[in-house]
């Protein structure tokens, strides 16, 4: 139980991320305003948090203003997987960058401090490996994914002038490849896609040979470097890498959730999507070094509480495949 209750705002509260942030945020004794438009956020997803008076849900798109009185704002409202971001592109451009812009006008006028949750893919393609914060990253900026690469780019821009200009106290965080219960299940992301399609017994999709590589963070591992980053002094701004340095190749990764779900699915490849980064892996040294952080659930406890949740997910819509 915190000794000072703060009223927070999260937007993009109700999708995977958001959500088990709202839980421990709830835990820690705060009362939470969940925002989100649900385009991926989920009601299910906040369901059981419904009940408790701490915790308050409204249906609001960032793009537009909000006009609320909180301590803290935890800026998460983002389609975050290609499946979604490429849906409407433009659309996606605009919840990074008009999304900042209201959350930053928000803050500057209540006085909140202000959390951006960035992303590993503002290094785009990198040709540095791992990746370290002073890296400026090879990003295509016409290409497919840029309106989800380029928009989180310029909220940190966005963010980063805002105190500079304005005094306004920010966090920024460079999430990498996040895992565990409520992902979308239609996210195309890959161990999301790999657990899916084995326990439906279908074909597991990997695109390219494989070898490309992708580090796991277990998602309680990641909310808990995103608490620690906020509870720092308000000098330490970030941009901070927050996932897991030890990488896996995707092909590996496949072959482990056959075995673990017990599955008869067989691995098909298919071409590599446009853009797609051959290798992805943070340097963490400044969030062992500021936060005192780094992850401590295994790749194997951690997919297995997320095959159990797929599990009883499909189970319930009846779209389990026969053992």
């Amino acid at each position: 139980m915190s000794l000072t209750r703060k009223r927070v705002l999260v937007t993009g509260g109700a999708g995977f991320l958001g959500s088990h942030l709202c839980e421990r945020l709830i835990e820690q004794g705060h009362d939470v305003l969940c925002v989100d438009n649900y385009f991926t956020g989920r009601k299910d997803n906040i369901a059981h948090l419904l009940d408790n008076p701490n915790f308050e849900a409204m249906r609001h798109d960032v793009t537009w203003p909000l006009y609320v009185e909180v301590d803290e704002i935890y800026n998460l409202a983002c389609p975050a997987s290609p499946v979604h971001y490429q849906f409407d592109p433009v659309q996606t451009t605009k919840t990074s960058v008009l999304g900042a812009i209201n959350m930053l006008g928000l803050a500057k006028r209540v006085k909140a401090k202000i959390f951006q949750a960035s992303t590993s893919e503002v290094y785009g393609d990198p040709t540095v490996h791992p990746q370290t914060e002073d890296y400026r990253g090879n990003v295509n900026p016409i290409g497919p994914r840029a309106c989800y690469d380029e928009g989180k780019r310029c909220a940190e821009t966005l963010f980063f002038d805002y105190h500079r200009q304005h005094g306004t106290r920010i966090k920024v965080v460079r999430i990498f490849n996040t895992y565990g219960p409520r992902m979308h299940p239609n996210d195309g992301r890959v161990v999301s896609n790999f657990i899916v399609q084995a326990l439906r017994g279908e074909d597991i999709t990997v695109y390219g040979d494989g070898s490309q590589t992708r580090a796991f963070c277990y998602v309680d591992d990641l909310i808990e470097g995103w608490l620690r980053l906020m509870a720092t002094p308000d000098a330490v701004t970030g941009p901070i890498n927050i996932g897991n340095p030890h990488e896996i190749p995707v092909r590996e990764l496949a072959e482990r959730i056959i075995n673990m779900t017990g599955s008869k699915s067989k691995i098909v490849t298919r071409p590599l999507p446009a853009d797609d980064p051959l290798q992805r892996c943070p340097d963490i040294t400044e969030a062992k070094r500021l936060l005192d952080w780094q992850p401590t659930v295994p790749l194997e406890v951690g997919l297995a509480r997320t095959i159990a949740y797929f599990d009883g997910l499909l189970t319930r819509s009846g779209e389990r495949g026969a053992d």
